[in-house]
């Protein structure tokens, strides 16, 4: 495998652990945020610390999957480009297709023969116009939703409570199904963390157990890992 020197330069190193320090500076002034807010919405200061709770656990499943992909791609993009892009960005299927598309406008492989300085300058660019993209795009709509959103709330205010639970359920929804035609793998996979995750719902709603409906995406995640394991 050939990694270009300039992968590992210095000025990538200070760039990504910029970024990396915005990103911490701007957590906290989310959590800042959201705990001035949360009495104005009817949230309690428990049901605050058990959101941001959920959360954690929720992040752990998607963020270990983030890690071993990184850790594969460490040798074509180097530390300091993982780190930003993958790390960052996370997902990992747009930021490799970019580099292949990227590397393959000059006849190279990733890795491969003629895989120097200037091809990874290439890639890197390519993969920071990409997310540049979903960037400006996010911030030229926000703008626009919102105002669709005053609108639809001053014509009937219960629709916009369903409407954000609508379009999550969707978009779960398909990305799950979308990965259930591959494989019986993935059938299995997805029909046993969808199970577990429904009795889990259903039994911290009978039970008003807290912790329960906290835990509940991480231990689906894990049967889920643990149903593909069993089923490969």
């Amino acid at each position: 495998m050939n990694t270009p020197g300039i992968a590992s330069s210095p000025i990538l190193w200070i760039a990504s652990l910029g970024v990396f320090v915005v990103i911490v500076v701007q957590s906290f002034a989310y959590l800042r945020a959201a705990r001035r807010a949360a009495p104005a919405v009817g949230m309690s200061r428990t049901e605050l610390v058990g959101a941001f709770r959920t959360g954690a656990f929720s992040a752990l499943g998607p963020s270990l999957a983030v890690v071993f992909i990184a850790i594969s791609l460490l040798p074509v993009f180097g530390t300091p480009a993982v780190l930003l892009r993958i790390g960052l960005i996370g997902s990992a299927a747009f930021e490799v297709v970019s580099a292949q598309t990227a590397a393959g406008t000059l006849g190279v492989e990733l890795g491969g023969s003629g895989y120097d300085n200037g091809v990874f300058a290439l890639v890197f660019f390519t993969m920071s116009l990409g997310g540049a993209a979903w960037m400006l795009s996010t911030l030229l709509c926000t703008p626009m939703l919102r105002r669709a959103d005053r609108r639809v709330r001053r014509m009937n205010p219960v629709v916009m409570t369903i409407v954000p639970s609508a379009a999550m359920i969707a978009a779960f929804c398909y990305l799950g199904l979308e990965k259930v035609q591959t494989s019986h793998i993935h059938l299995i996979t997805y029909a046993t963390g969808a199970a577990v995750m429904a009795g889990l719902r259903v039994a911290a709603a009978r039970l008003t157990v807290q912790w329960i409906k906290e835990w509940s995406v991480g231990i689906a995640m894990a049967a889920a890992l643990v149903a593909a394991g069993i089923a490969l």
